[in-house]
C-alpha cells in the first residue's frame, strides 16, 4: 500500500517547479545583461543573442513567437534590442521585468562606455586598440548566418519552400538595391496578410 501510494506520487514530486518571482526577474537581468554587454556591433548583432536567451535558454518563449516579435520590433521607431528587450522583460514578469530588462541592456554598457571613452582616447592611434571591435565582426557574421538559416527554414516549413523563397528574393532585392527600408517591407506583409481577415469579417 505504501509502495503504491510512493509510485503515485512519485511524477508529482517529480515535475518541475515554477521559478520564484524573484528568480525570474534575475534571469531576466542576466540574460539582457550578457546580451548588452557581448552584442558588439550594434542592433542587429544582439538579436542572435536575445534569441539564445530568450528561446533557447529559458524558454520564455517559442521560435515563433521571437520571429514574430522580431518582426513587429522592426517595423517600429528605436533600437531593436531595447524594443526587444522591453517586451520580453514584460512578457516574463510584468512591468517590472520590463524595467529590469531596459536597465540590464542599456545601463551597464553606457557606463563602460563612458569610462572607456576616456580612456582609449588617450591610446587611440595605437594599432590594436584601432583594430579591437574589427576582430569581433567575423563571430557575429556567423551568429547572424546561423540565425538567418533558422528563419528559412522556418519559412519553407510554414510557408513553403517556392512561396519563402520568392518572398526572401524579393525582398533583398528591395533593401539592397532599391534601397526600401525594412520596416516598410514588413509593414506592408503585415498587411497584404491581414487584409483577407478584414474582408472576410466585414462580409460575415
Amino acid at each position: 500500500m505504501v509502495n503504491a501510494l510512493a509510485k503515485e506520487q512519485a511524477p508529482d514530486s517529480a515535475s518541475p517547479q515554477p521559478r520564484p518571482y524573484w528568480r525570474r526577474n534575475w534571469d531576466i537581468i542576466a540574460a539582457f545583461f550578457r546580451v548588452g554587454m557581448l552584442g558588439f556591433g550594434g542592433g542587429p548583432s544582439s538579436i542572435p543573442l536575445v534569441h539564445q536567451e530568450a528561446v533557447k535558454k529559458y524558454k520564455w518563449m517559442t521560435e515563433e513567437e521571437f520571429s514574430d516579435t522580431l518582426a513587429i520590433a522592426n517595423t517600429m521607431p528605436g533600437p531593436i534590442a531595447t524594443k526587444m528587450a522591453g517586451y520580453i522583460g514584460y512578457r516574463v514578469t510584468g512591468v517590472a521585468g520590463c524595467i529590469f530588462a531596459l536597465l540590464a541592456t542599456v545601463a551597464p554598457t553606457a557606463l563602460i562606455m563612458i569610462f572607456l571613452l576616456q580612456v582609449l582616447q588617450k591610446y587611440k592611434d595605437i594599432p590594436w586598440v584601432q583594430h579591437m571591435s574589427l576582430s569581433v565582426v567575423p563571430v557575429v557574421a556567423v551568429m547572424l548566418a546561423t540565425m538567418t538559416w533558422d528563419f528559412v527554414k522556418k519559412s519553407g516549413e510554414t510557408l513553403g519552400w517556392v512561396k519563402g523563397s520568392v518572398i526572401i528574393f524579393c525582398a533583398l532585392l528591395l533593401t539592397e538595391l532599391l534601397n526600401i527600408h525594412p520596416a516598410i517591407i514588413i509593414l506592408v506583409l503585415i498587411i497584404y496578410v491581414f487584409l483577407p481577415f478584414s474582408r472576410r469579417g466585414s462580409k460575415e
